[in-house]
């Protein structure tokens, strides 16, 4: 990985903890907050799979994905397209929902102008993963086309003529990965729904138990069941283990059974939980499962869990400047820099990992030590203040990267749909090879998919607005659905104390 910058290390420290520690002027209004927060989760209407509802209001889109499923005699309409292709991945729509819903139970009360607009982006995820998930006993459909045909073509997705295979996993060729994320999404769905609509929050709990169960019983990967289907496309790198104990961690926060808490005390050691990780994303559930099992050890001092305190700190501690176990990279811009490719991905799941931590820190008084650094919630809250204002154009390039947000922001987004002119507008077909012309055309997309935030600048902070650039400049429902979370923390709270 390239250096964040050329000036000495202790240099970089001290600016990033003078940033950091310092929430000083706002770049932005509540009102941008807000604005940004109707636009995060509107982006989701242009990912939809499926038979669109009435009160669509990403308008550019059509129908799409009607008989999906329908070879195989199953039904797996609806859904979402995780990026800017026409495929149905179900490990990163799984951990979408998973991070959509914790966005809402964590600050939906901060969030209620949009609040039935983020429980419907989730709702149209779950409606489709039970489907998948209760069709056919014994398994669960986590697929929806053959990626390598559909990456063939640039076909926006109400025209799409390649192959719809659907892929499964079983108990002959299992996926816990897959099947205990699904686990997840279905569980922490089932507590925003859980007052608003008690039955519907039932059947997410009751089949989250039974597709864990499933996963526990049946282990093994999905990368090793679906080879290159999956793979290098959203391959298992980190192993079923971590989704295994992310998924019993959200099922007794839902269920608050005791089963689950046996099942975390007996299997974590073995699952990850004395890993300490500094990623968190759709593939590596380790932080994210420690923050979220450090909430019962905070609030309720279980022992049991105490353990994931330790490492949610040293996470923590591993993102602040002037920590002593301070190991992230930063570009000199100040942005969390991970991977050359869709960075953002990293740094939206880090911000809600960070607020989530404060919120828990301060509702009881408590503080993280760094070394001689004592670390509070306020802190945390800096710095991801820092990270979710870079990404709305408080950076070296002055540029959004959120599609349609502020003065200037990408205009050739690496998305087929939003590319290539809407079904409205140029009703007749555009088949396969013929809608490169507009992949290669440096025109910007005809259609603005509002919300979309794309992969990023790399470390030097220098973004290409270029269609080709899928690296920097592809959208996906893993980016935004963290940041959801966040922008519904700064919208109630610009100058939080």
């Amino acid at each position: 990985m390239a250096s964040a910058a050329t000036f000495p290390l202790a240099t970089q420290v001290l600016c990033l903890s003078l940033c950091f520690l310092s929430l000083g002027c706002s770049a932005f209004t509540v009102e941008d907050y807000s604005d940004a927060l109707d636009k995060s989760i509107l982006f989701f209407e242009g990912q939809r799979s499926g038979k669109l509802p009435s009160n669509q209001r990403l308008n550019w889109r059509g129908n799409s994905g009607l008989s999906d499923g329908s070879s195989y005699h199953v039904d797996l309409v609806g859904g979402y397209y995780d990026a800017g292709d026409n495929v149905k991945f179900g490990l990163p729509m799984a951990f979408t929902t998973t991070l959509l819903a914790w966005s809402v139970i964590e600050f939906g009360s901060s969030m209620p102008n949009q609040i039935d607009n983020a429980k419907a982006a989730i709702r149209w995820s779950t409606d489709y993963l039970l489907k998948a998930a209760t069709t056919t006993p014994g398994t669960l459909y986590v697929q929806v086309a053959d990626p390598n045909m559909d990456h063939h073509c640039w076909e926006r997705p109400e025209d799409m003529d390649t192959p719809r295979n659907v892929y499964k996993v079983s108990t002959q060729n299992p996926g816990s990965d897959v099947a205990a994320e699904t686990a997840a999404a279905l569980a922490a769905a089932s507590i925003v729904f859980k007052d608003s609509d008690p039955s519907y929050s039932g059947k997410l709990l009751h089949t989250a138990m039974k597709v864990f169960d499933f996963a526990d019983k049946y282990r093994g990967s999905y990368s090793d069941s679906l080879g290159s289907v999956v793979c290098p496309f959203y391959c298992s790198y980190s192993g079923y283990q971590d989704e295994l104990l992310w998924g019993a961690s959200w099922i007794h926060r839902a269920s608050e059974n005791s089963s689950y808490l046996s099942y975390i005390k007996s299997n974590g050691h073995t699952l990850g939980a004395d890993d300490d990780d500094y990623s968190f994303s759709w593939d590596d559930k380790r932080a994210g499962t420690k923050v979220l099992l450090s909430k019962s050890f905070l609030e309720t001092n279980t022992e049991e869990f105490q353990i994931y305190k330790a490492h949610s700190d040293n996470y923590i501690c591993s993102l602040i400047p002037g920590s002593s176990s301070f190991q992230a990279q930063y570009t000199p811009g100040g942005l969390l820099y991970k991977a050359s490719e869709s960075n953002l991905q990293y740094v939206t799941s880090t911000t809600l990992l960070l607020l989530t931590y404060a919120k828990y820190l301060s509702s009881n008084s408590l503080a993280v030590t760094c070394g001689s650094l004592a670390v509070t919630g306020k802190t945390l809250i800096a710095q991801a203040k820092k990270q979710v204002d870079y990404i709305l154009g408080d950076n070296p390039a002055k540029m959004s990267y959120m599609v349609g947000f502020g003065k200037k922001y990408p205009q050739h987004v690496h998305h087929r749909g939003s590319s290539v002119p809407s079904v409205h507008n140029h009703p007749n077909p555009i088949p396969c090879n013929d809608g490169f012309q507009y992949f290669h055309s440096g025109s910007p997309n005809p259609n603005v998919l509002v919300g979309a935030i794309v992969g990023g600048p790399d470390n030097k902070d220098n973004f290409a607005d270029d269609r080709n650039n899928y690296q920097q400049s592809e959208p996906a429902t893993y980016i935004n659905a963290p940041f959801v979370g966040a922008l519904a923390f700064f919208s109630a709270n610009t100058n939080p104390k």
